[in-house]
């Protein structure tokens, strides 16, 4: 059974409390002033039809920049550090420039985060009135691993999902929003986001990539973005992606490691009736993956006449 939680301090966002097993959730509405920010950024957005979209991979707020590093400074993965808020907050002024959010590897709240909830504090620190955490790898006091979305928009519904593989520990977030609440056009359609990070096996990404097709055959508006560990042509001809008619930008560019760009494993993929009408790699090297920021609106029925 799951518990509803409404924060009441109205200046804070709103997020739902995880109790059972249960995969559902529903965000509550907000109210007074809150509500009023979250309705008049919509009508802004909704002027030019288009959603800003980011996925970032923060790694629990460590930024490195070689990967000796790993090495080094790895004790930083298991305690708490006062340069990682230092850190955080330079991603949330990355992040405060989008409408939806995609993160990986947050902290939900433990020894190493001190005990704070990172989505949390990224929300509150750029201003976005909804959020979830989703944690995938609950490890007591020395970690709380997971996944997180920022939002703009109040969603239908957020979905948690557990993903199969060959180790435990992946996850992806499914929200649900009204087309019209996110400020394209819809008369009630549905743009249903997955955020999600896979695993690094390839057997273990096939199970999920598998999984992930389920949850959106038959879903017209999507968006698939995070870390997918996998290079775009494999994911779009050879995984089980394939055939679903997801698309990116015509170029991409590479995301990995932040210090020297190598390949590209950060994506935003949209079903054929959205249009990506931007698409960068951002030069923000506060973790060791560079952000991807896309841009999206919903096809014209003149330009879906011609796909």
């Amino acid at each position: 059974m799951l518990k509803l939680r409404k924060n009441r301090q109205e200046n804070r966002p709103t997020r739902l409390a995880i109790d059972g097993t249960a995969t559902r959730h529903t965000f509550l509405k907000k109210s007074g002033y809150r509500q009023a920010q979250v309705t008049n950024t919509a009508s802004i957005i909704g002027t030019n039809q288009s959603i800003r979209l980011l996925t970032y991979n923060i790694q629990v707020g460590i930024p490195t920049k070689r990967y000796h590093q790993y090495l080094t400074k790895g004790w930083k993965h298991v305690f708490p550090h006062i340069d990682r808020y230092r850190n955080l907050d330079k991603i949330a002024a990355v992040c405060r420039n989008y409408d939806l959010v995609a993160l990986q590897e947050v902290d939900a709240g433990s020894l190493r985060s001190g005990y704070v909830d990172q989505v949390e504090y990224l929300a509150n620190s750029a201003n976005f009135p909804y959020w979830f955490t989703q944690c995938n790898r609950k490890l007591g006091h020395v970690a709380q691993h997971g996944n997180g979305l920022l939002s703009r928009f109040s969603p239908r519904q957020v979905e948690d999902h557990k993903l199969p593989g060959v180790l435990p520990g992946r996850g992806a977030i499914v929200a649900r929003f009204s087309l019209d609440a996110a400020g394209m056009e819809g008369a009630g359609d549905e743009l249903v986001v997955v955020l999600l990070h896979l695993s690094l096996g390839m057997k273990s990404r096939e199970l999920q990539l598998r999984y992930v097709r389920r949850l959106i055959d038959g879903c017209e508006h999507v968006v698939v973005m995070g870390d997918m560990n996998s290079h775009l042509k494999h994911l779009l001809k050879s995984s089980p992606l394939a055939g679903s008619g997801l698309q990116t930008a015509s170029s991409i560019q590479p995301t990995y490691p932040s210090w020297r760009p190598a390949v590209a494993i950060d994506h935003v993929l949209v079903s054929p009736s959205l249009v990506i009408t931007n698409y960068e790699v951002l030069a923000n090297r506060l973790s060791d993956h560079l952000p991807t920021a896309v841009t999206i609106r919903k096809r014209t029925l003149v330009e879906e006449k011609h796909i």
